[in-house]
């Protein structure tokens, strides 16, 4: 039942929305993508060091349940947040220039991959710890709640969170207290290399929002307008003060769980198959099917991310390195940025 209302949804938002909206849904997805692979290419020149997970194959996710939150609205993120991050309307720029570790990134070089922030776009970072990112979200809402602000809090991780005590825990007091919260589980069927079935009990992870009395739904994570008309129904639901949802969207990770990972668990098959499922080239062709856009304008959209992501790390590149003197900046609240 949930699948095929997912169905009807994707085909609604497909109808409601306008082409430069379209548009501008392929473009947000094709820029995480080359951002990806570009910054996939910079690791392996030894431009980018450290933990490094990346997003690619994810992108609908991102960009649908984003598209469908307010500027103001508040999204914590997971280690995996590259694609989050610049969907939240991040410049490429300060992003590559964070991976590169430069003064010029959007954490001043101090935080990489896995703790992108950004306070102005309320993008409340990346965390490194499995779940931890879950109770912050919840304290984000409460505060929301208390102030009876307009805000929604978003908050994304992974499959492999979902036995952590903090996912229970959150989801308890979210909906005890009806907080302005959207849980969207990511998920991409491996935490790390585990299969989610060899590690949670309930496959069907949407279905851990009904002992907590919340709305769940299962989507496809490959389809960026299943996730927004999903997304809309929760972030509606939440500001109209009737508490959290929590969405599944089914998703996959073109590549392994971090660069280090060759990802040899998974059988060549399996990847071929989510891969003929891509989230960008299935928009595309729904474009074009539908005549909602063009090739040369869908052409164009590619060719203009293509120079941002190349003005990215030439950016990044030529930036700075932080200064001696700035590295102990920021441990304490009470200290400037």
């Amino acid at each position: 039942m949930a699948l095929e209302r997912d169905k009807h949804a994707a085909q609604h938002a497909l109808l409601t929305l306008h082409e430069s909206q379209l548009l501008d849904l392929y473009r947000r997805m094709t820029l995480i993508r080359r951002f990806e692979e570009k910054t996939a290419e910079m690791y392996s020149r030894g431009k980018i060091t450290g933990f490094c997970h990346l997003y690619a194959g994810e992108e609908a996710v991102a960009v649908g349940s984003i598209y469908a939150l307010y500027d103001k609205d508040y999204v914590v993120s997971t280690y995996r947040e590259h694609g989050h991050c610049l969907a939240k309307g991040a410049e490429p720029r300060v992003v590559m220039a964070e991976l590169f570790g430069k003064s010029t990134g959007i954490s001043h070089g101090r935080g990489g991959s896995m703790h992108l922030f950004d306070q102005d776009l309320r993008f409340m970072g990346g965390y490194a710890i499995v779940g931890g990112g879950l109770p912050i979200a919840c304290g984000l809402a409460l505060a929301v709640s208390y102030n009876e602000g307009p805000e929604v809090v978003c908050c994304f991780f992974g499959d492999g969170a979902l036995p952590q005590g903090a996912f229970h825990e959150t989801l308890n007091m979210a909906s005890l207290w009806k907080l302005p919260l959207v849980f969207i589980c990511e998920n991409n069927f491996y935490g790390m290399g585990t299969l989610v079935q060899n590690a949670i009990s309930q496959e069907e992870l949407y279905r851990f929002a009904e002992p907590y009395k919340m709305p769940g739904v299962r989507v496809d994570g490959m389809d960026v307008l299943d996730v927004y008309g999903a997304t809309m129904e929760a972030v509606a639901r939440a500001r109209a003060g009737d508490g959290p949802s929590l969405i599944e969207a089914v998703t996959y990770r073109f590549r392994g769980h971090s660069m280090s990972d060759p990802a040899e668990y998974r059988s060549k098959r399996e990847e071929r198959i989510w891969q003929e499922r891509d989230p960008i080239k299935n928009l595309r062709r729904r474009l074009l099917t539908e005549k909602r856009a063009t090739e040369s304008k869908l052409t164009e959209v590619e060719n203009e991310v293509n120079a941002t992501i190349d003005d990215a790390v030439k950016f990044a590149d030529e930036s700075p390195e932080p200064s001696m003197d700035e590295l102990g900046k920021g441990v304490y609240a009470s200290e400037d940025k």
